[in-house]
C-alpha cells in the first residue's frame, strides 16, 4: 500500500528510528483475533507481511469489515486517545508478521521528545482520519438505501 498513512510515508527516517528501537516481531495465524471492540488498547503493530481486517459489530448482523490492512500499515490507533479502548475489532485474514508496540513505551517517548511526539500523534491523526471516512464510506455501502446519495 502507498497510503500517506503508511510508516515509510508519514514518518520522516528520523523519526521511525526510535520507534523501531521499541519494536518486537511478532506472527499471527489466519483467523486470529487481535483485539475487540470496547477493550483495552496497550498496543498497536505495523503489519509486515499479510492482511489484516477492521471490522465494527453491528447488532444482530456479523461484524461489518470496515478495511483491509496490509504492508507498512498502522494497525490500532487507539492506544493513542483516552479512553484507550479499541474502536474497532482485528482479525488476521491470512497469516501475518508484525512489528508490535507497548503503548505505554511509545507513549514515554513521545513525552520525552516532543518532536517525535508530534511526528507520531500526526501520523496516528491522520490514519484515524482515514479510517473514519472509510469506516463512513463502507456502512453507508452495506446498510443505507439504495440511492441515498454519494458522499461530498
Amino acid at each position: 500500500m502507498t497510503s500517506a498513512t503508511t510508516m515509510t510515508q508519514a514518518l520522516p527516517a528520523g523519526r521511525r528510528e526510535p520507534l523501531m528501537c521499541l519494536a518486537r516481531e511478532v506472527s499471527f495465524e489466519a483467523g486470529t483475533r487481535l483485539f475487540e471492540e470496547g477493550r483495552r488498547a496497550d498496543r498497536f503493530w505495523i503489519v509486515r507481511t499479510g492482511t489484516v481486517a477492521l471490522d465494527a459489530r453491528v447488532p444482530g448482523r456479523r461484524p461489518a469489515v470496515i478495511l483491509t490492512l496490509g504492508h507498512g500499515e498502522l494497525l490500532g490507533r487507539s492506544w493513542h486517545f483516552p479512553p484507550y479502548l479499541w474502536q474497532l475489532g482485528a482479525e488476521a485474514t491470512s497469516p501475518v508478521r508484525a512489528w508490535e508496540f507497548d503503548a505505554g513505551s511509545v507513549l514515554a517517548l513521545c513525552a520525552a521528545d516532543p518532536g517525535f511526539g508530534r511526528a507520531i500523534a500526526v501520523w496516528v491523526g491522520r490514519v484515524a482520519a482515514e479510517r473514519l471516512h472509510a469506516s463512513r464510506v463502507r456502512l453507508l455501502d452495506l446498510y443505507a438505501p439504495y440511492g441515498s446519495g454519494g458522499l461530498v
